[in-house]
């Protein structure tokens, strides 16, 4: 890599590395190491292959949810996640405290998905790509992410069921939940 390509490199790097370790995170079902494992290789693959990548972000993201795919097919495990405990909740009315709740509760609700379904979930929801990119990205048809999203939902509805009186309160509120763990809207 010649130096013009290695300054680039390093600029894409220091300004989409906190947005790239988001999605990473989210794929890893909330484990902040995994994701940032996750992107570090995506990163490493990227930088052999810096002078003839077109859009870089697109091709980093890319790796990204391939190696995620690549994980959860080899691994197919049935590994538990520690999860602290919630802090205890604040006065009425405290926003920070139902935001951090509603964090805590979709971070252990995805956690508790397949890595499929959170992928699934995190492509739909959090990156907001349509299910045709979607289904292009995983290698699967469209009616296949239909079916796994819509199960998804259900099973994560299902898993925290906290989380549809979190939203009405949102909703009642007036405003919208802030925060990074909060891509999908759970209704009834």
């Amino acid at each position: 890599m010649d130096a013009e390509a290695q300054e680039s490199f390093r600029e894409f790097v220091a300004n989409r590395s906190p947005a790239l370790l988001k999605t990473a995170v989210l794929l890893s079902g909330g484990d902040r190491h995994a994701g940032e494992d996750l992107l570090q290789n995506a990163l490493i693959k990227a930088a052999g292959r810096w002078h003839r990548i077109d859009e870089p972000e697109a091709y980093v993201r890319q790796i990204l949810y391939r190696q995620q795919i690549s994980r959860w097919r080899l691994k197919r495990r049935g590994r538990e996640l520690s999860v602290a405990e919630p802090p205890e909740p604040g006065a009425d009315g405290d926003a920070a405290s139902a935001d951090a709740e509603l964090r805590l509760v979709m971070r252990g609700a995805l956690a508790r998905l397949t890595a499929r379904q959170r992928t699934m979930l995190v492509l739909r929801y959090f990156e907001d790509l349509p299910e045709a990119e979607v289904a292009r990205i995983l290698g699967c048809s469209v009616g296949t992410v239909r079916s796994t999203t819509h199960r998804s939902l259900a099973r994560l509805r299902a898993l925290a069921p906290e989380l549809r009186s979190l939203g009405r309160s949102e909703a009642e509120a007036g405003r919208q939940p802030s925060g990074d763990y909060s891509p999908v809207e759970v209704r009834s």
